[in-house]
This record gives structure tokens, sequence and C-alpha cells, in this order.
């Protein structure tokens, strides 16, 4: 059994893949990334994003996981990576990121919306994996002008 720092990743499990375990050591982070498809490259989204860019995140520092959401029959799509901490998540911002949204252009309308977030609390994850971060004391006070 996993133990609180380990999760064993095998729901969704497709024949070939192997379950993996993920030492999570800490909070957890995720990009989110917001993007839209081109008309009928669905196809081929599909195939680039499992035949390369999953096979390319597999190998990075820290990644801990891909999930892709799609509105059937619609063009947006949201992929969600989780990331064993910020640094882990920045350093493939900055590092195999551009290559693989080279791989996607031709696929999507324009470059994804991405935001990198803590994970503050999962059903799916041990405990230990999400906390809620503290919140910056440069917040607007209640009943001030902004607020």
């Amino acid at each position: 059994m996993p133990s609180v720092k380990q999760l064993q990743v095998d729901f969704g499990r497709e024949e070939g893949h192997a379950a993996r375990s993920v030492d999570l050591g800490g909070a957890m982070f995720a990009r989110v990334a917001s993007l839209q498809v081109k008309p009928n490259a669905s196809s081929d989204f599909a195939r680039v994003f499992e035949k390369k860019i999953v096979p390319a995140l597999r190998q990075q520092r820290g990644f801990a996981g891909e999930l892709l959401f799609v509105d059937p029959g619609g063009p947006e799509m949201v992929a969600i990576s989780l990331w064993k901490s910020r640094a882990d998540a920045e350093a493939h911002d900055r590092g195999s990121y551009p290559e693989l949204l080279s791989a996607l252009a031709a696929l999507i309308e324009r470059p994804p919306a991405v935001k990198t977030l803590q994970l503050a609390y999962s059903t799916l994850h041990p405990p230990g994996a999400a906390e809620f971060p503290s919140q910056s004391p440069n917040t607007t006070p209640p009943g001030s002008p902004g607020a």
C-alpha cells in the first residue's frame, strides 16, 4: 500500500501502460492550460498528445500526471499537468514546454492560456499532497474599495 508520500497511479490505466508510483514529498502544483483545437483536428491532436506530449512529460523531473478534459463535440480543452513542486513546473515551462507547444501549433487556434496553481485539496491524493497555502498579506480588506 502506498505511504502518505507515495501515490499509486493506476486509475484509467491503458493496456501496455504500467502503474507507477509518484513520490509526492509535499504540496503539488498544477499547470492548467486552456486551449482550443482547430476544426477537424481532434484526431490529430489526440494522436500527438498521446504519442509525443505525454511521453515527453513522463521524462520531466517532478512530473506526477496529466489530465485532459474536452468539451465533447466542441473545440475547448483543458490540460492539467501535475508537478511535485512549483520549481519542477516552472522548469518544465522554461525547458521542454516550448518544444511541446510547437508540436501542437498547427492543431490549436492560439497558444494556450496557462496558469500554475497549488493543489489545495484532493480526494484523489493521500494526505500531504495538498495543502491550503497561506494567503498573501497584500489583499484588499473587506469593505474597502475594490473588495
